[in-house]
C-alpha cells in the first residue's frame, strides 16, 4: 500500500540546508494501523505532509497503492489527495453553518461524483452518527465532530486514512471514543490508517509504532495486541 524507499527531505533558508528526513525506509501494508512517534523537530510532519501528498520528497520514491507519487504534478497531486488519501484532523476542519451531511459530502463534490447523499449518509452511520445526519458542528459534541469528519475522510473509500493528531483537542473519554473507533474501522472493514501522534497512550491502539528521532527511524515495532 505504502513504500517510502531512502526518501530524504531538505528545506533550504537562505543558502542554509536543513535535513528534515534522512533515508526514510517503510512498507505500510494493507490493512495494517501505524502509528508514527516522534518529538518536535523529529521530521514527523515533514513524513506526513509526505504521505498525505502535500510535499514531495528531494530525493527517493514514495509508492502509494502502486503509483510513484515522487514523479506527479500538482494537479496529479490534487487528484491522489482527493480519491487515494483521506485526511483527519486533529482541529475537525468541519465546514460551520451547515449539516453534518454536507460536510460529509464535500469531497464528493469536488470529484464530481454522484449517489453522493446516499454515500454521504453511509459514512455517517458508520461512525455512528445516523440520527445527527442534519446537525451542524456547533451542535456537536467534540467527539460528534471528529466522527464527523473521519466520515468525511471515509465517503471517497481511500485508500489511506492519515489521521494527523486525532484526538489533540479531545479529552480522554472522547479520545477514547475516537480511537476505538479507528480501531473498529481497522479491524471490521480492513481500512488502513496511519496516525500521527505523540502520546503513547494513543499509540498503543495501533498494530505498529515507528518512532523518528533527527529525521531518521530509530524504531519499527509491533505492538502487543
Amino acid at each position: 500500500m505504502i513504500t517510502l524507499e531512502g526518501v530524504t527531505k531538505t528545506y533550504r533558508m537562505g543558502r542554509i540546508e536543513v535535513p528534515a528526513l534522512q533515508g526514510i525506509d517503510l512498507h505500510v501494508g494493507q490493512g495494517d494501523f501505524i502509528a508514527i512517534m516522534g518529538a518536535s523537530g523529529s521530521g514527523k510532519s515533514t513524513l506526513m505532509n509526505i504521505l498525505g501528498c502535500l510535499d514531495v520528497p528531494s530525493s527517493g520514491r514514495y509508492l502509494l497503492d502502486g503509483t510513484d507519487v515522487a514523479k506527479l504534478g500538482d494537479d496529479d497531486l490534487a487528484k491522489i489527495r482527493n480519491r487515494k488519501i483521506g485526511f483527519v484532523f486533529q482541529s475537525f476542519n468541519l465546514i460551520p453553518r451547515t449539516s453534518a451531511l454536507h460536510n460529509v459530502e464535500m469531497p464528493l463534490i469536488y470529484a464530481g461524483e454522484g449517489g453522493r447523499t446516499q454515500r454521504a449518509r453511509e459514512a455517517l452511520g458508520s461512525v455512528g452518527l445516523a440520527d445527527r445526519v442534519h446537525h451542524q458542528p456547533t451542535e456537536l459534541s467534540g467527539g460528534q465532530q471528529q466522527r464527523a469528519a473521519i466520515a468525511r475522510a471515509l465517503v471517497t473509500n481511500p485508500a489511506i486514512l492519515l489521521a494527523d493528531e486525532p484526538t489533540g483537542n479531545l479529552d480522554s473519554a472522547s479520545s477514547v471514543e475516537i480511537m476505538r473507533l479507528l480501531s473498529n474501522l481497522n479491524a471490521e472493514q480492513g481500512r488502513t490508517i496511519v496516525l500521527i501522534t505523540h502520546e503513547q497512550d494513543i499509540a498503543r491502539f495501533a498494530k505498529r509504532v515507528v518512532e523518528l528521532r533527527d529525521g531518521r527511524i530509530v524504531r519499527d515495532e509491533r505492538t502487543a495486541p
